[in-house]
């Protein structure tokens, strides 16, 4: 039976580089208004943060849900 979770297979990774691919660090950083998306960005410190903290984590995967 096949997943209707729009995010099924897809990893934070995944997702978080869609969303600096579509919108760009600086616009990232402000429609989700979190240090490591404005303060030096890397995929690698944002997941560490993101991993660790489920409000951020459903910020950023409800606004990949927002532009699908």
């Amino acid at each position: 039976m096949a997943s209707n979770d729009p995010l099924h297979g897809k990893t934070l990774e995944m997702i978080l580089r869609h969303l600096v691919d579509h919108f760009g660090w600086e616009e990232l950083g402000t429609l989700v208004n979190i240090n490591c998306f404005n303060s030096n960005p890397s995929i690698k410190s944002s997941l560490t943060f993101l991993r660790k903290t489920p409000w951020a984590r459903k910020k950023v995967e409800d606004l990949y849900l927002s532009i699908l």
